[in-house]
């Protein structure tokens, strides 16, 4: 479960996505999730799925990337989905058993919450998957620029967001590492109800911790050894420039943001 984690990680390519610049892809992505919230009918989804199906396909990552990242929060849906069932209560009862109640209100929010939160998850992911850490970081650090003016340290906020991102998978791959070589010695994280299984995570945490520190501490090392100073006179050996393929996500995002805002109200007249 711990490997399925896919936040963070890259996969390197030469796709139409992989291409665009990071300041575009992280815009878009702003816009994808405030779309997902604009969006408050079932028939609206139409075009989240077309525009997530149509931007899977195009980064030419493989579809058991996306599986994965879901894998994990199967879980987190199940809770949001029974939260929903049982604590929306509306006009149209469905089922009735002592103090549990089903409204057909609550099946409809509740397969609602699962689509935008599933649909979050993989919007989120894809863009990790196609922009490399460096590629993120720059990003970040230009959308950021404007606000150095008010004191802002945009270019210490975006590396220190890149570095958490990028440290995920390496703290997960280390988890799981650890996990193993205490059960080999006996351990058990698996059996017994939730409390025992919660105590019984606290020696992971532990080593866990203290692996998270020597690494900081290596990476620090390494920055200082190579002269990092922070962003000031920093240069780059490749500058972020706008291309023709970037204005043409643009263009395609801004007309799918135009249809589930007038598919928001188109249905609801209907």
């Amino acid at each position: 479960m711990i490997k399925d984690i896919t936040i963070g990680q890259y996969v390197p390519g030469d796709s139409f996505i992989h291409k665009l610049d990071p300041r575009v892809k992280i815009l878009i992505s702003i816009v994808y999730i405030a779309a997902l919230f604009i969006v408050n009918n079932f028939e609206g989804y139409i075009f989240i799925i077309a525009f997530t199906g149509l931007s899977i396909a195009i980064s030419k990552v493989p579809v058991r990337y996306i599986y994965k990242g879901l894998k994990p929060i199967f879980v987190l849906l199940l809770f949001t989905a029974l939260i929903n069932i049982f604590m929306t209560s509306g006009d149209v009862l469905l089922f009735r058993w002592k103090f549990l109640r089903i409204y057909r209100e609550g099946l409809v929010l509740a397969a609602f919450m699962v689509l935008r939160l599933s649909f979050l998850i993989v919007g989120t992911s894809l863009l990790t998957l196609t922009t490399s850490p460096i590629e993120l970081t720059d990003g970040i650090e230009k959308l950021l620029n404007p606000l150095k003016k008010i004191g802002v340290p945009a270019h210490e906020l975006a590396m220190m967001m890149t570095i958490a991102l990028r440290f995920i998978p390496t703290l997960m791959d280390e988890t799981d590492k650890i996990m193993k070589a205490q059960m080999a010695r006996g351990a058990d994280f698996e059996s017994g109800n939730i409390f025992s299984r919660a105590k019984n995570l606290i020696p992971l945490l532990v080593p866990l911790f203290i692996s998270s520190f020597r690494r900081a501490d290596e990476l620090a090392m390494a920055m200082e050894a190579r002269c990092y100073r922070g962003g000031e006179g920093r240069t780059r050996m490749k500058q972020l420039k706008l291309t023709g393929k970037d204005v043409t996500a643009t263009f395609a995002t801004i007309v799918f943001v135009a249809l589930c805002v007038a598919g928001r109200f188109w249905w609801k007249a209907v």
